[in-house]
């Protein structure tokens, strides 16, 4: 099954939290705080896979987590850091951030792409040591991983993309300028997902994109061709086949594709197209033809024919010549910048919670409180400190707290001192 479309899930791994540990052995008087670091969480990295042709495996599979870091240890041990996780995806495929739609990155390299960096490792006991704080009974916990609900989107890398109605013989096209093999018939919509085939002829090659046929309202989700619109984005050179077998009215078929085209993007609208009167060997006369060339000049129309394999040298050798003047395979640039770090700034908030106290929220004081031990004098320092340090006292003051009103940190309330 083609699967070219699929919202997943990817988080990192939480950073391992320091250890308060002390030094303990025999014949050896105070020690010292010995609590090793936390490791650092696992990242998650996205990188292409030249075997991978679907976004099948991600249908079944939503949740990509890394691991997370182990907890420091004591004698100065650091815990093991989690290991990072590799996400494969086919050659061509765009990451989006699912909630704004943003470009994150175009997987069209080789080289793996980080998505989300997994957190830091929290320090031990030891590195809190100094000459007046001998015994710190505390250590900072590993820093949260982040979580990214992300859009994969599979584009197609082709220089050439084939596009008309149902049954204008693209199909067979296909098969006839390169060794694909597609399923042929007579009944519309016979090509259900996109297939690609390599032509080569003497030192020419290029790659040909055969995609489900259009049909008007296309490119508001009527038929299937909608689905699919967006692997020609990327196409340098469109050809345009046309039933041109008088069965059809060719220059009405020409429009309406066109203006199926130009509705889902008009950039796509304005790329170089060639113009393939098929199945020529079924017609009485010239006339369509005639007709077709005079509605769609300037572009160059060639009368072919699929089934006898007519006109097909002549067609391959005029794209070749015009992909021979055409920039290469576009490469979207992203959008917006991946933090490499996890959010590591000192943000919170202060409120009046009904009269009664004043609030202190947010996730940088969520972290802190993690590593304080309150049982601990020492401790409790190094939380006002900190406090102290990040203006949370001077936004208070400024609110209008005074000498003896109550302040509550998530569970804990404690009176303001000045």
């Amino acid at each position: 099954m083609f699967i070219d479309i699929a919202d997943i899930t990817v988080a990192s791994g939480t950073g391992g939290n320091g250890a308060v540990s002390f030094h303990r052995e025999k014949y050896v008087a105070a020690g010292g705080p010995d609590g090793g670091d936390g490791g650092r969480g696992g990242s998650v990295y996205v990188k292409t896979d030249s075997s991978l042709s679907t976004l099948m495996d991600f249908r079944y599979k939503r949740k990509y987590a890394a691991p997370n870091g182990e907890d420091g240890g004591s004698r100065g041990c650091s815990g093991k850091d989690g290991g990072d996780l590799t996400i494969r995806v086919p050659k061509v495929t765009l990451i989006k951030d699912a909630k704004t739609g943003r470009l994150l990155h175009d997987a069209s390299g080789g080289e793996p792409f980080l998505l989300v960096r997994g957190g830091r490792g929290g320090w031990g006991n030891r590195r809190f040591a100094t000459a007046t704080r001998q015994a710190p009974r505390f250590a900072k916990p590993g820093m949260e991983g982040v979580s990214l609900e992300i859009k994969l989107e599979l584009k197609l890398l082709a220089d050439v993309g084939l596009v008309g109605f149902p049954n204008a013989g693209k199909s067979s096209l296909l098969a006839a300028v390169s060794a694909a093999r597609p399923k042929v018939a007579d009944y519309p919509f016979t090509t259900l997902s996109p297939h690609l085939g390599v032509v080569q002829k003497d030192d020419i090659s290029f790659v040909v994109a055969d995609l489900p046929g259009l049909i008007e309202g296309a490119a508001q989700g009527v038929g299937l061709g909608h689905d699919f619109l967006r692997h020609i984005e990327r196409c340098r050179l469109l050809i345009h086949v046309v039933d041109a077998s008088a069965q059809r009215d060719a220059v009405y078929d020409y429009d309406a594709i066109n203006a199926e085209l130009a509705e889902y993007s008009p950039e796509l609208a304005k790329r170089p197209q060639l113009v393939a009167a098929n199945k020529a060997d079924m017609w009485e006369d010239d006339s369509v033809f005639e007709t077709l060339s005079k509605h769609a000049a300037p572009r160059r129309v060639l009368a072919v024919s699929a089934a006898a394999r007519q006109g097909i040298g002549e067609l391959i050798n005029e794209v070749a010549g015009m992909l021979a003047s055409l920039p290469p395979i576009e490469v979207y640039q992203p959008e917006t910048v991946i933090e490499p770090e996890p959010d590591m700034g000192r943000d919170f908030t202060v409120r009046r919670d009904d009269g009664a106290a004043w609030v202190v929220e947010g996730a940088w004081v969520a972290r802190l409180m993690r590593g304080v031990n309150f049982g601990d004098y020492e401790s409790r320092q190094y939380f006002d400190r900190a406090l102290r340090r990040a203006g949370v006292f001077d936004l208070l003051e400024s609110k209008g707290i005074g000498e003896g009103d109550t302040v509550k940190i998530f569970d804990l309330e404690f009176e303001y001192v000045p």
